[in-house]
């Protein structure tokens, strides 16, 4: 028999996440948790002194990224997992609609739905490839707590459970042969507080009271089912914060998990410290199997403490060791304004006002994180100028872009997902020589639109215009990319003027970028102007590349 639900409250669930670790450190080899021998310790003082951001990342600019999960399979949007669990939300009312209440069909109910029957990793990735980009991100898992690996210490994986398929070594072959860099985002660090919702009940209605899934389903729940053997309770990470019984309304259950489960912080939990070991031997076991040139952590610090502090040290050496001493490594977090030397920074949805010293990311998606019906229904993704002008400005102050592609449950990108990132390589295609490879020059570039900085803040961000320019280098090459189409073909560039504090010389040719066509232009002490045809224009803008100035 499984613990009594009244045990669940005071300490069963911690054992029988202590139970999960144990399992777990039996099935390592010895050995396996240690750090991998390099320079590097788990600090931020040898990490912050000893690493740099490899020159393939520097170059790439671009990636694209399959946030890609049982989450998905609902079409719902991000978050599903959580939301289904909080009465009045829209993936509450879904669930309800769709799969019937969550103290009945809970999300571990959703794993069998993930199937991955249409997916065909070598159509994206070409795809992709044709977009232009250069490196590609897969996520290995997600808050759900859910492993879309070969996960040797998490039975809650897509070998055993879903599509029955080891998602991310498939993904990361297929990566390979197309001479692509190979990224994964761990997400699971949050699924300790992030998940408890699963454990609380509706505040009003018919069932008010009634405990969900997470607290009724143990491993001896499960004989004669589908998930026969599984603890259901090491999925959703055992009841260490779950709502207090006696609330009586939407509105103060919503107040208590903003209050408690929503607290986004990175500490590891001092009442479940298997959790964190657990977490530890599943990233390593991800980074040992597959060799990734980055790793994506959902997280404003490193995770978990000196959890995350050990893996990083682990995945830098690591890397020395697979490419003969050379540091290829990126761990990306999101460290808000703070500049943290020892990995690279990442602004979620947002951008940047300057030119930073250091390399940088933003991740954004065309529409929701997790698969949305709605979206593609109402048309509502970013468009691909939008992409471009964004990944212009961004790799203009020494950042990348990496671009999530949302993914259907079955595998599959919807009609307007594929046409959008179509159009992005048909720009890509003609004037990328502008951004893979390039580095910024002494300013950014010029124009009437501010830019709106920090992380969620693309939202507040203006549409650029033809006016507003953005530059990078080459070299001795000067890219100058309008971020629109310029009117009657005429660019005029004004920090550029003859005589200004930016031209150092007298501009000797001007060309597109990817094309030796000489195009006509004069500079004087008001700028430079360029004249392009009208044949050679693109909706989204043009590069031009300025020889002589430098």
């Amino acid at each position: 028999m499984g613990p009594s639900r009244r045990d669940l409250f005071g300490g069963a669930a911690a054992a029988t996440m202590a139970a999960a670790s144990a399992k777990a450190e039996m099935l390592a080899p010895p050995g396996f948790d240690r750090i991998a021998d390099g320079p590097f310790k788990p600090t931020w003082e040898s990490l912050n002194g000893g690493y740099k951001a490899p020159d393939w990342f520097r170059d790439a600019k671009f990636g694209l990224w399959a946030h890609w999960g049982p989450q998905c399979v609902p079409e719902a949007g991000d978050w599903y997992a959580r939301g289904m669990y909080e009465q009045g939300s829209a993936a509450y009312a879904h669930h309800l609609k769709t799969y019937g209440h969550p103290a009945d069909t809970g999300f571990m109910d959703i794993l069998p739905q993930w199937r991955a029957e249409n997916w065909n990793p070598d159509d994206l990735l070409d795809l992709y490839v044709k977009a232009g980009a250069k490196y590609f991100v897969a996520m290995a898992n997600h808050h759900d707590n859910f492993d879309a690996y070969d996960s040797k210490f998490h039975d809650w994986n897509s070998v055993r459970l879903g599509p029955k398929k080891d998602i991310i070594g498939i993904w990361e072959k297929a990566v390979r042969k197309r001479g692509l860099r190979f990224g994964v985002s761990n997400h699971s660090a949050h699924a300790w507080h992030w998940f408890q919702t699963a454990y609380g009940y509706d505040a009003e209605g018919p069932r008010r009271g009634e405990r969900y899934d997470a607290f009724k389903r143990f491993k001896a729940d499960g004989l004669g089912t589908w998930w026969e053997g599984l603890d259901p309770q090491e999925l959703y990470g055992g009841a260490v914060m779950p709502m207090p019984s006696g609330i009586t309304s939407i509105a103060e259950a919503d107040k208590w998990h903003e209050a408690n489960d929503r607290v986004w912080n990175e500490k590891a939990p001092l009442n479940n410290p298997a959790f964190v070991r657990q977490w530890y031997l599943r990233c390593k076991d991800l980074i040992d199997s597959y060799k990734p040139d980055l790793v994506y952590f959902d997280n404003f610090d490193l995770p978990l403490e000196q959890a995350g502090l050990d893996i990083t040290a682990h995945f830098y050496n690591a890397s020395m060791r697979w490419h003969g001493g050379k540091l290829e490594a990126v761990v990306n977090i999101k460290p808000e304004e703070r500049k943290v030397p020892g990995v690279v920074p990442d602004v979620e949805r947002g951008l940047r006002a300057e030119i930073s010293p250091t390399p940088w990311q933003t991740d954004t998606c065309l529409g929701s994180w997790h698969y949305s019906r709605e979206i593609f229904e109402k048309k509502r993704y970013r468009p691909a100028a939008e992409v471009i002008h964004r990944l212009c400005d961004i790799v203009s102050k020494n950042g990348n872009l990496l671009l999530s592609v949302p993914v259907r449950g079955d595998g599959t990108i919807d009609s307007e997902e594929r046409r959008i990132v179509e159009e992005i390589g048909g720009w890509m295609g003609r004037f990328s020589d502008a951004i893979h490879g390039t580095r910024p020059w002494v300013i950014y570039g010029e124009g009437p639109t501010s830019v709106v900085t920090g992380m969620f803040s693309e939202g507040k961000q203006k549409p650029f215009t033809a006016q507003d320019i953005r530059f990078t280098t080459k070299g001795k090459t000067l890219y100058a990319t309008t971020l629109g189409r310029p009117e009657g073909g005429r660019v005029s560039i004004l920090s550029l003027a003859r005589g200004g504090p930016h031209a150092r010389r007298a501009v000797g040719r001007v060309t597109l970028a990817g094309d030796k066509t000489p195009l006509p232009f004069r500079q004087d002490h008001a700028g430079l102007h360029v004249t392009v045809p009208e044949a050679a224009l693109h909706p989204f803008g043009v590069a031009l590349r300025i020889d002589g100035a430098l």
